[in-house]
């Protein structure tokens, strides 16, 4: 049986993305949370029900009195979504189901990165997900700027200018795909399925290779024409640390970034050293490297601590392949958010979160998944 997202009003695409978010919801709290009707809700559940969207969940809830509540879930193999996080050098993929579980890993090296030859590569990628799964659309996130029909206007690293990626792939596959840009895509599923679920505010830090910011306000996510340029990543942050590729001393490129501590610590020791070399010396606590994560932990303190004074989030979420910085370094960073955070000021709630290949990937798949759900509720 192949099932659609296709709620038949407005009101049931309401319900059942509020159940895909929040849920399992028992019937009362989903009315109350939408204003419904008990009559109304009563009628859209039971369509959902019998499209195979939705579903009773088997383990009730019981009431202080009366008859016990059974709460409603969406029905997660009801569609499946590719997510792809296109880097310089592979194709990290993630098959989620609707509720963003991965049920499947790929990674495909890439031999050129000609848009020809990465759409072939994807392309390829998506027959191979699609002998095991009903891939309803496909998402991809990639670290530069995306516009609105999902062509890559700039992506520096794939030295690529104004590819119409998403139609590409699209034509390729005869998939409907959704290209965002990868610090979108990873706000994102912190935001419907990660540590930002049920906060209406909060903020994204990502280190890695990059540095990179999101920001989920009153429940929507802050964007514009300039978000995927990774301006974030020259806000000075130690005026006595190093220098940038741009001539910037002591940005956050400088200070956070994992190959310009990894060009440190290997200036320190005399050898060359990779990410997880600096996170197993540190880990012994070998005094050169625990001086370097020091300086920048405190550096990434001092970024958190001026992220929250800006845009008061209830959660600061830091994640990326970097993320190991922070809970390496967690004395420096508190003192670094104590530098410029007012005394007075409530503290910062801060979690870190995967930092992955997959994570990324999965933020590629809620983007897919966003997309098909947009595409038919319009």
């Amino acid at each position: 049986m192949v099932m659609t997202w296709q709620p038949k009003d407005e009101l049931a695409s309401a319900v059942a993305l509020e159940v895909l978010i929040h849920g399992p919801l028992g019937r009362a709290e989903l009315a109350r949370r939408l204003g419904l009707a008990p009559a109304t809700l009563t009628r859209i559940s039971t369509e959902l029900i019998s499209s195979g969207l939705l579903a009773e969940v088997p383990e009730a809830t019981q009431r202080t009195s009366g008859r016990p509540t059974i709460p409603l879930d969406v029905v997660p193999s009801s569609h499946y979504f590719l997510g792809i996080k296109l880097t310089d050098s592979a194709l990290d993929a993630t098959v989620i189901d609707l509720k963003a579980t991965p049920r499947d890993s790929y990674r495909i090296p890439l031999e050129s990165l000609t848009p020809i030859r990465v759409v072939r590569a994807i392309a390829d990628l998506a027959h191979l997900a699609r002998s095991a799964y009903r891939i309803d659309a496909i998402g991809i996130a990639v670290g530069g700027i995306v516009n609105a029909d999902g062509a890559v206007e700039s992506a520096p690293f794939l030295k690529w200018n104004n590819v119409p990626l998403a139609s590409l792939v699209s034509e390729a596959t005869h998939l409907p795909t959704f290209v965002a840009n990868d610090l979108s895509a990873y706000t994102q599923i912190q935001h419907w399925f990660g540590s930002g679920t049920g906060h209406s505010n909060f903020a994204v830090i990502t280190v890695g290779v990059g540095v990179g910011y999101g920001c989920v306000a009153n429940g929507a996510r802050l964007e514009n024409e300039d978000s995927g340029i990774g301006l974030v990543g020259h806000w000075p942050l130690d005026p006595l640390g190093p220098i940038c590729s741009q001539g910037h001393r002591g940005c956050a490129e400088a200070m956070l970034t994992t190959p310009a501590i990894c060009r440190d610590a290997s200036a320190a020791l005399g050898r060359p050293l990779e990410w997880s070399d600096v996170i197993a010396l540190a880990s012994d606590k070998h005094p050169a490297v625990t001086a370097i994560l020091a300086a920048s932990g405190r550096a990434l303190g001092r970024l958190i601590g001026l992220v929250a004074s800006l845009t008061a989030p209830e959660l600061v979420i830091v994640g990326g392949e970097g993320v190991a910085l922070a809970s390496l370094s967690g004395e420096a960073l508190r003192a670094g958010i104590a530098e410029v955070r007012d005394p007075r000021a409530s503290s910062i709630r801060v979690t870190l979160s995967d930092g992955s290949n997959e994570a990324w990937s999965r933020g590629a798949g809620v983007i897919a998944l966003q997309g098909f759900i947009a595409s038919r509720a319009a």
